[in-house]
């Protein structure tokens, strides 16, 4: 008779993917992502296959969890600008019980040149990224926010840039103050 699962797969997932997020695909062992999920090690290929593919599946959760979370943030916005400024906030901002930066771009740094499967979810994740911040600056050249001397597409893309900058150096020791500065001064930028 087959054993039911003691435990609930979206929870033991979450605890992977903030220990992916924390250490790095790499640096984390079958040992820690057991420990840490608090799972026996047949479960956890029994319910998520081998690391790769629970890593792939964390990287899915993440996307998951920041799709649910900006556009509702980004929906108060009465302005472009304040939805700009909402996206950067969330860009920069730390919370105590997460790791710093993000899943996604720790992971393209660390994987993308030599994993098709990561290089693949980050460049999706990255371009829906791009196409919201297109649809920001839309609206801001629309009501006259932004300048209209660019191509909102070009301006997106160099805003996600400036954003993965940002979350690559939330992982360091620079004061928040600069960070807070990059993201005002590409702002500024956009003036119209």
């Amino acid at each position: 008779m087959a054993r039911s699962k003691e435990f609930e797969e979206t929870a033991v997932l979450d605890k992977a993917m903030r220990l992916f997020w924390e250490q790095g695909y790499e640096k984390t062992s079958i040992t820690d992502l057991v420990e840490h999920m608090g799972i026996h090690r047949r479960s956890l290929y029994d319910t998520f296959g081998d690391k790769h593919t629970l890593f792939l599946k964390a990287m899915n959760r993440y996307v998951d969890k920041v799709k649910a979370a900006i556009p509702g943030e980004l929906k108060r916005s009465k302005t472009a600008a304040e939805a700009l400024q909402i996206f950067f906030g969330f860009m920069t901002r730390e919370e105590e019980d997460l790791p710093s930066g993000c899943l996604m771009v720790n992971s393209a740094v660390e994987l993308a040149a030599r994993d098709a499967d990561v290089d693949t979810k980050s460049t999706e994740a990255f371009t829906t990224t791009e196409q919201m911040l297109k649809e920001i600056i839309l609206w801001g050249q629309r009501d006259g926010e932004f300048t209209s001397d660019y191509d909102a597409g070009e301006l997106a893309e160099y805003l996600h840039n400036v954003s993965v900058g940002l979350r690559v150096m939330t992982r360091t020791s620079i004061a928040k103050e600069k960070l807070y500065s990059i993201a005002n001064i590409s702002m500024k930028l956009l003036g119209g």
